[in-house]
């Protein structure tokens, strides 16, 4: 059968069957976001306050006059401000030309560390004109060539330059989520990783919602869900992963993790139906796990005591209570239902115990959490403000689980057009201005105006 009868065929199923045959299958999209939750250029960057910092290598420039008339963009490069770094603005101050992928690769550093920035659009609508797809695979190639040396800024910064070129890029995407990944497990700083474990997760999100048939996306997500204590989570992205993956290896370690957490996964299914008040089936499913290898875990307790209260079994409540207390002593929530509990008994000796501990504990987080802020602040402006040092042994950035899905051309930086750009020029009263300017400083007072 041909190609395009098999098209027809599938078409057909589809259209029969309102889409539900391929849906079960998992390989189309059944989540489509609304585009200012996936586009790079439009949703929340979370991020981008640890990229700006590179932003003050560049000074700004205008295209001359003869070089916009000559280029096919040249619609589109009038008025738009060009970046150029300390050595390219001495080799056009002396009236030397430059090769225009130079500058396109100045762009993609604007793009990636703001993709907010004002002429983001103009830039990627320039580009886009100019070159083919090998453009944005240039970007990507440059930025896992940074991620094999452990520089993941520079490769964090190519991969969301990507995106600001195709938002829906599934390579930016698959290496950015794995990129914001390696990033948060080499940090300790509680904001940082916040960010950037939060970025992660969405990215694989999108990635598999975007992209159903890509089997890696799921294998990340599952991790990320099972390092937030997610397992139900978890369980579902790594049975997704094995519709897809072919990598016997990769299966074998799926089919493994997700034989490991299948008492985590019931037990967390009975812990949110006492949350949400179904505690005759949430009971059901954890009282057995007290004669398991799960009995001193707290958080069993702790749901069992919630459990308890709402069947009204109280003295069984306070025992499950006083469990989380031996393995957890700080556990406020535990606390507060305690003093709940003593506070209806009219227990007095116990309101009082309970009421001074509690004031205590929120006394002294309150006081660690402001030492915590502070020195959060502290290090967040170093790391907003300073370069970081290589990131040794990152895990690898191996293309190879992408390539059946989306031929990746000549992943070389964009050296081949439909028509290759002249070398750019400024014009002399340009020239002038961009010698003057102190390239450590005035990118500041520029971007400013430029935003």
């Amino acid at each position: 059968m041909s190609r395009k009868a098999k098209k027809q065929q599938q078409n057909q199923m589809i259209h029969a069957e309102g889409g539900s045959i391929l849906q079960e299958m998992g390989v189309t999209r059944t989540v489509i976001r609304p585009r200012e939750e996936v586009d790079i250029q439009l949703r929340e960057d979370r991020i981008g306050r640890y990229f700006r910092k590179y932003l003050n290598k560049f000074v700004f420039v205008e295209f001359s006059e003869d070089f916009i008339r000559e280029s096919k963009a040249g619609h589109l490069m009038k008025g738009v401000p060009i970046p150029l770094r300390r050595k390219e603005v001495k080799e056009f101050a002396g009236g030397r030309g430059i090769d225009f992928l130079v500058l396109a690769e100045n762009m993609a550093w604007v793009m990636g560390c703001d993709p907010h920035f004002k002429h983001t659009k103009d830039y990627c609508a320039i580009l886009k004109k100019l070159y083919n797809y090998k453009l944005y695979e240039g970007m990507m190639k440059e930025g896992r060539d940074a991620a094999e040396k452990g520089e993941m800024d520079n490769a964090c910064i190519h991969f969301r330059a990507a995106l600001c070129m195709k938002h829906d890029y599934m390579h930016a995407m698959y290496s950015y989520a794995r990129a914001c990944r390696v990033m948060y497990e080499h940090s300790k700083n509680e904001e940082y990783v916040g960010r950037f474990k939060a970025e992660a997760v969405d990215w694989f999100e999108i990635l598999t919602e975007t992209h159903p048939r890509f089997a890696m996306g799921y294998y990340y997500l599952g991790y990320s869900y099972l390092n937030m204590g997610l397992y139900g989570k978890a369980q579902l992205a790594w049975q997704s992963y094995l519709k897809f993956g072919r990598n016997g290896k990769d299966r074998r370690e799926i089919d493994k993790r997700l034989k490991q957490i299948v008492h985590p996964v019931a037990i967390e299914d009975g812990c949110l139906k006492i949350g949400a008040g179904r505690y005759e089936e949430g009971l059901e499913i954890l009282e057995p796990y007290l004669q398991s290898q799960y009995k001193d875990w707290w958080p069993l307790h702790y749901y069992l005591g919630r459990g308890y209260v709402q069947a009204g079994q109280i003295a069984d409540a306070v025992a499950e209570f006083k469990k989380v207390l031996m393995a957890n002593g700080s556990h406020l929530e535990t606390m507060k239902e305690l003093l709940l509990i003593y506070e209806e008994e009219d227990d007095r000796a116990n309101i009082k115990k309970y009421t001074e501990k509690i004031r205590m504990i929120e006394d002294a987080q309150a006081e660690e959490q402001a030492a915590l802020v502070e020195e959060t602040k502290k290090e967040n402006k170093k790391l907003e403000e300073e370069e970081p040092a290589p990131i040794e042994n990152p895990e690898s950035f191996d293309t190879s689980d992408l390539d059946e899905f989306e031929p990746e051309g000549a992943l070389a930086a964009a050296d081949e057009t439909e028509e290759a750009p002249a070398e750019a020029e400024v014009p002399e009263g340009k020239s002038e201005r961009a010698k003057k300017e102190e390239p450590g400083k005035a990118p500041r007072r520029i971007s400013k105006r430029l935003k």
